[in-house]
């Protein structure tokens, strides 16, 4: 195999350890300060490099070795869930909605909005390597009934089955997608246990929503 110059750039360069090891490989602006006297330049340097990704205004992906020097961009889902577990830690960001059901698997298609749970306020981020929002909606994230899912950047808290569709049923604007949202919670109700389901909704009082959902499910056979 040839090696290139900018091959050995790449390993010269390097990423500092520290960067490898943060949760979802995410870097931001301020964790570079701490690692380097003059963050920026090194920064935009090691994105020269194609060791890191920038995904948005202060947040950079490590980019994954078998990736360096392609053309590789993270899912939006784990890009906004990087950029949340970045903001507010690993147990206080949790994907939800239909960035939830995408990562569940029933909803195909790219999607250009991603959406958060986080337990403050934050303002929508745009991205800057597409076309792309991420939206974060407050919310008391240990309540939520949650599971770890892998991502390609490591694995992240995303809502449950029975959470998911109790989410989308309440809020089927929630994302920029409501012509998805029916579809996806007939294929997610299927794979729901119903005793969680009523759990869940008793306990964050949606049980309004689970009886509309049931009654529609209902007419529907």
């Amino acid at each position: 195999m040839t090696v290139t110059k900018s091959d050995v750039r790449r390993r010269q360069a390097g990423l500092p350890p520290e960067f490898a090891r943060l949760p979802m490989r995410m870097v931001r602006a301020a964790t570079a300060a701490d690692v380097y006297a003059h963050p920026r330049a090194e920064l935009a340097r090691l994105t020269d490099l194609g060791l890191l990704h920038r995904v948005a205004t202060g947040f950079y992906v490590a980019v994954p070795d078998d990736q360096v020097g392609t053309d590789w961009i993270p899912l939006l889902e784990g890009a906004a869930a990087g950029i949340a577990v970045a903001a507010y830690g690993r147990d206080d960001a949790v994907v939800m909605g239909v960035s939830a059901a995408r990562l569940h698997g029933v909803i195909p298609r790219a999607l250009a909005t991603a959406v958060v749970a986080v337990p403050k306020r934050h303002d929508p981020i745009r991205l800057a390597d597409r076309q792309a929002l991420v939206r974060f909606v407050v919310r008391d994230t240990a309540r939520l009934d949650a599971e770890r899912i892998d991502t390609e950047l490591g694995a992240v808290l995303v809502t449950t089955a029975e959470q998911t569709v109790l989410d989308l049923v309440k809020r089927p604007g929630l994302g920029d997608a409501e012509g998805e949202v029916w579809p996806t919670v007939e294929q997610l109700y299927r794979r729901c246990d119903q005793g969680v389901s009523s759990e869940i909704a008793e306990a964050q009082k949606m049980r309004t929503m689970l009886t509309r959902l049931q009654a529609r499910l209902r007419e529907k056979c």
